[in-house]
């Protein structure tokens, strides 16, 4: 039985989104509006529109399959004014991300299920779990934490202050301890104590380290050893902030992992949100949740009319 990892969201996600995304200076923050004064939506308008695009992170093939779209629009004369440009912005930017709004879904089959968490240093991996877990719990799951990335000093200790203030059990060894070895334990722990789900961290790493790339995969082979279909999910964190390093980062995770879903992080304080089309635009992995802040209440699914809207909110209150 698949059943799906959260409840509906919180309420004031959504708002938190809105007030948080893209409040520096964007294209989008700025509004459309800035760009069409007394001007016909023309051949100019759009060249100059996809450049703001490209600029705020949106990424050459996302705004080029946008701006297609509304070029053939405007040669139908279907866009006579700034109401109608934004509509149809909207329009082509969620034909792009409702296929990757896919909310993670918990296996009650597998026992538990396996949720390896990968991501370079400063991603917000640690914090994700802890996030994660605090959601699960909240649908009466119960989980267990592994701390797998035994080189970061601070690491076992970050997650263990999650794992206490979430009320769960934290399998972790001595620094320098093989990751693998210990994520392998806490596969064997969460099975004798029947917990639902078993959440992995792992060490953060560049994606060009061959070496810490390697680590990963064994990690995978030596959880295979004791259940064949796990881990479930892997699941990469990215930061928002990077822009397009971001794709590169999926990329190299993807190629050597197999990333079946992504956590977006700190797209609070940024003028580059359109990162998220350009990562859907070309990799077509389910985006589960995004981050907007360090609370609790700033983690949430991803939902794509949402961070539309959220991600336009100024051109539309342009247009009102």
């Amino acid at each position: 039985m698949m059943t799906e990892s959260t409840p509906p969201a919180a309420p004031g996600f959504f708002k938190r989104l809105s007030a948080r995304l893209n409040t520096g200076s964007s294209w989008m923050a700025e509004g459309i509006k800035g760009i069409l004064p007394g001007r016909q939506i023309d051949a100019q308008v759009l060249e100059e529109l996809e450049s703001r695009m490209i600029g705020a992170d949106v990424g050459v093939d996302a705004s080029s399959r946008i701006l297609e779209d509304l070029a053939k629009r405007v040669a139908r004369r279907e866009l006579a004014d700034v109401d109608a440009l934004v509509g149809a912005l909207r329009g082509s930017m969620l034909e792009i991300l409702a296929p990757v709004e896919r909310p993670l879904r918990i296996d009650d089959r597998a026992q538990p299920y396996v949720i390896l968490v990968v991501g370079i240093n400063g991603a917000g991996k640690t914090t994700t779990i802890g996030k994660l877990a605090h959601r699960l719990i909240a649908q009466g799951r119960s989980v267990m934490l592994a701390s797998g990335d035994t080189f970061r000093a601070a690491a076992r200790e970050q997650l263990a202050v999650w794992a206490q203030r979430n009320g769960v059990p934290l399998i972790a060894q001595q620094a320098g301890a093989e990751p693998a070895a210990v994520i392998y334990d806490g596969l064997q722990a969460a099975r004798a104590r029947k917990v639902d789900v078993l959440i992995a961290d792992t060490a953060g790493r560049l994606h060009t380290q061959a070496h810490l790339m390697e680590e990963l995969k064994k990690v995978k082979r030596v959880l295979a050893r004791l259940d064949p279909t796990a881990p479930h999910e892997v699941l990469l964190v990215l930061d928002g902030t990077i822009g397009q390093n971001a794709l590169v980062q999926t990329a190299e995770f993807d190629r050597n992992l197999g990333v079946t879903g992504l956590v977006i992080t700190k797209l609070d304080g940024t003028a580059k949100g359109g990162v998220v089309l350009a990562i859907a635009q070309k990799f077509k992995i389910p985006i589960r949740f995004i981050g907007v802040g360090e609370s609790l209440e700033d983690f949430g699914e991803f939902k794509a009319e949402e961070f539309v809207a959220a991600l336009l909110k100024p051109a539309a209150a342009g247009t009102a």
